[in-house]
């Protein structure tokens, strides 16, 4: 069977199905209990009150009709009426008289079970009257006239049936708060391990300490570990490329400081030549990998920024650089806050417009704000990626070449993942498309705000 209807309408989060899985419960019982208790118990209960007033009104009814004439029939009636707790009325008011049929008051079911076992019993029954709460009033045929008759209403029926179901109630719901509250203290250390691991992922180290029950003491302690070790692997990964950077750069300088001291000899201008080119595209690549394995800009602190003032700061940084940049929708400073690394998200904007102005001949640059995301666009007019290559282009040192413009620039396939990596460390993400615009390439970095 499929259940994804239901899956839609259940409470996605942990707190609002734990709740759900202890009300459900309750709340079945309380029904199944009243159910029961109304059915079976106060029934039975009512019915057996019932016939034992049944054979009282039998033994009245039985004198009644045997007396001699009315009058005597009136003073047999008073007789056995007044010790049985009965107004006895005969004959019977007008009003009374004429009206036939039975009357309850709405939810009023006891008082089906009173009337089905008085028509049982009663033959010559005309009306069962229960409107009036307190009272329960009869008229039936008799061989001196209509009699009617009146008693209270707990002499046939348990008297507030309705408390039990009050009580149930109220029990019900003062263990459902103390429930509430009880869970509510277990899940906020499930809260806050989910916050610390959130904000880890975003490059973030907020103060945690294990607490709540056993399992997740234990899960907060193996999240503390791991943070811890992924710390120690990013630290070692610095200190080993800083020391891989000095290795490579010094024999490069002494390469450059070589070549820069040969004879000009025109015979090997050209070797020369292209042997100072094959060193500036070693350095260039050992620049570029560094610049990605070394990850500077996890080296500045998070801030609370204005996105859109970041952006127009970047275009215009772009602009007096002589690129072909242009901001093109920004909605205007004050809108709107990030926490963010600034270094790293304007290194990630940097890219990706170098990307666009290196392989087309324009970049446009908007920022859209939504409820929950900040999105910064780069457009360009240039060839743009196959929508079948797009994730392959965010790998580390792709080129696309049949894709890109080699002839703008020659790249070492690292733009793209380096912002990836940024947007990744802020818990963001690198999309690309094709742009309806221009009708290069899209590139959008997704911010969460």
């Amino acid at each position: 069977m499929n259940f994804d209807w239901l899956k839609q309408i259940l409470p996605r989060g942990l707190y609002g199905r734990a709740a759900l899985i202890l009300i459900v419960p309750i709340v079945t019982i309380q029904l199944v209990v009243s159910v029961v208790f109304i059915q079976r118990h106060f029934e039975r209960v009512t019915k057996q009150m019932t016939e034992t007033m049944l054979r009282e009104i039998i033994l009245l009814d039985q004198r009644v009709g045997e007396a001699a004439d009315l009058a005597a029939a009136q003073a047999v009636g008073v007789t056995l009426a007044e010790p049985l707790g009965l107004e006895f009325i005969l004959p019977a008011t007008p009003e009374a008289a004429v009206e036939q049929g039975d009357f309850r008051r709405f939810g009023d079911f006891t008082g089906i079970v009173v009337i089905d076992t008085l028509r049982e019993g009663l033959a010559g029954l005309r009306s069962v009257d229960l409107r009036v709460g307190a009272q329960v009033q009869l008229t039936l045929d008799t061989p001196k006239g209509v009699l009617e008759l009146s008693f209270g209403r707990g002499r046939v029926s348990a008297s507030n049936p309705h408390q039990l179901l009050v009580l149930m109630v109220a029990v019900s719901l003062l263990m459902t708060i103390i429930a509430y509250l009880f869970l509510r203290n277990q899940l906020r250390p499930i809260w806050r391990l989910a916050k610390a691991a959130e904000a880890f992922g975003r490059g973030q180290v907020v103060l945690y300490r294990p607490a709540g029950a056993t399992e997740v003491r234990s899960a907060g302690a193996a999240f503390l570990e791991m943070r811890a070790r992924i710390e120690r692997q990013i630290e070692q990964r610095r200190l080993m490329l800083s020391g891989i950077s000095h290795d490579l750069r010094t024999p490069l300088t002494r390469l450059r400081l070589g070549l820069s001291m040969l004879p000009d000899d025109p015979e090997t201008r050209d070797e020369v030549a292209a042997l100072e080119r094959d060193v500036a595209e070693m350095a260039k690549l050992v620049d570029a990998f560094l610049a990605f394995a070394r990850d500077d800009a996890t080296a500045d602190d998070s801030q609370l920024i204005d996105p859109c003032e970041l952006v127009a700061q970047i275009v215009g940084d772009a602009e007096r650089g002589g690129q072909p940049v242009r901001l093109h929708e920004c909605p205007g400073p004050g809108l709107a806050e990030i926490t963010c690394r600034p270094d790293a998200i304007r290194r990630a904007v940097e890219n990706l417009i170098g990307n666009a102005v290196r392989y087309g001949s324009r970049a446009d640059v908007s920022v859209q704000l939504g409820p929950r995301m900040v999105r910064i666009i780069v457009e360009d007019d240039g060839p743009g990626i196959p929508p079948e290559r797009r994730e392959e282009a965010i790998k580390p040192f792709t080129r696309l070449d049949p894709a890109r413009n080699q002839d703008r620039g020659q790249g070492v396939g690292l733009g793209l993942s380096i912002a990836a990596d940024i947007l990744r460390g802020h818990g963001g993400s690198l999309r690309l498309g094709e742009s309806d615009r221009l009708g290069g390439l899209r590139a959008e970095l997704v911010l969460p705000r």
